[in-house]
């Protein structure tokens, strides 16, 4: 059986020359594409000597989910460390714990896939960290996920607008605007002095999208599972991992269960939506910058804005308008092709079809 069937990757992009190659599964194949990382994982075989079972794989995958979300409070459960003096020193204390959890991670997914080559570069591109194509890999990622938050930026620019005007400063908006961009250093230093610019900008989104993305996505793919499953399976870990919030949410909610539930199921309603996508972009572009920049932009900006009472209606067109060009560019601007030029007839450059 081969995921190219069941892939979100279309035929059509890609060259009308390319003809599908079968391989054969045999246990002593290794995938025989220079062009690629992959090229040094075994194919499956017909005994599944050299592959990852599916129980194993999400065993896996749930133990790295446990595993993120507990060694947060393992400096004071087990360890016995005593409670920061701080919420500084709290957040510092978890950006260890979060590394430590992803680096481990990463080990363990390395050693149970089946590699051939333990080559740094390998190793990196089996995980999507790669050089080539990475702006490609930033900007378009990035200019899709914007179009979610067009109700956002044009809000932003109202608000903008307004206060040109309420300081008289109406015909010197072009101005307004290069000091704005000109006191945009000042102001990410002051923020990146602050831990909580770490947290969501930095040390979550990077340490999540290795977990979550990088590692299990393989995982899952080499184990037999269909692209799809894949894409909705990792999102369900992702949000599990943010329950921890729930008992933050219930002491801020005066301990009501009730609102605190309300709050923790919208954010995990969202992060499964977002985590969804997220590994949409990690299989389409091979390139783990996509998601990492989605996911940063996507924690600075907070919820879509869909409806305002500024702007007439404006904000919300926006919105809806947004909402159409997302879903008509979602496929278009992820194209294999655009982020890898070496497919050799693969429908997806990572060769996960070549695994099977």
């Amino acid at each position: 059986m081969r995921l190219a069937k069941d892939s979100f990757v279309n035929r059509r992009d890609f060259n009308s020359t390319s003809e599908e190659n079968p391989v054969t599964s045999t246990s002593s194949r290794w995938i025989s594409r220079r062009s690629s990382p992959h090229h040094y994982l075994s194919t499956m075989s017909s005994d599944g000597d050299n592959n990852i079972s599916m129980p194993v794989a999400v065993a896996s995958c749930v133990a790295m989910a446990l595993f993120y979300v507990l060694i947060l409070y393992a400096p004071t459960v087990i360890l016995r460390l005593p409670s920061p003096s701080s919420f500084s020193d709290f957040m510092i204390r978890r950006f260890v714990c979060a590394a430590i959890s992803t680096v481990v991670s990463l080990v363990f997914t390395a050693y149970i896939l089946p590699i051939k080559s333990w080559e740094a570069s390998v190793i990196l591109g089996i995980f999507g960290i790669r050089t080539d194509h990475l702006w490609q890999g930033v900007v378009y990622p990035l200019l899709l996920t914007s179009l979610i938050y067009a109700g956002s930026l044009v809000l932003n620019l109202l608000l903008l607008l307004e206060s040109c005007k309420e300081n008289g400063e109406a015909c010197s908006f072009f101005t307004k605007v290069r000091s704005f961009v000109q006191a945009i250093p000042a102001c990410i230093m002051t923020c990146a002095s602050g831990v909580s610019f770490w947290r969501n900008l930095v040390v979550a989104p990077l340490t999540e999208e290795l977990v979550f993305r990088a590692c299990m996505i393989p995982l899952l793919l080499c184990a037999g599972f269909r692209i799809y499953y894949a894409i909705f399976l990792c999102p369900i870990l992702f949000s599990l991992a943010h329950l921890n919030h729930f008992r933050e949410m219930y002491i801020k909610q005066n301990r009501s269960y009730i609102k605190a539930s309300l709050i923790v199921g919208l954010q995990l309603g969202y992060t499964v939506v977002f985590g969804a996508y997220a590994s949409f972009l990690f299989i389409r572009t091979g390139h783990l910058a996509a998601p990492l920049f989605a996911h940063i932009f996507c924690n600075y900006m907070g919820l879509p804005v869909l409806l305002h009472p500024r702007g007439k209606g404006l904000v919300s067109a926006a919105a809806l308008a947004g909402v159409v060009g997302f879903v008509t560019l979602l496929f278009p601007l992820t194209k294999p092709l655009m982020y890898n030029d070496r497919t050799n007839n693969c429908p997806c450059w990572l060769g996960y079809c070549l695994w099977h």
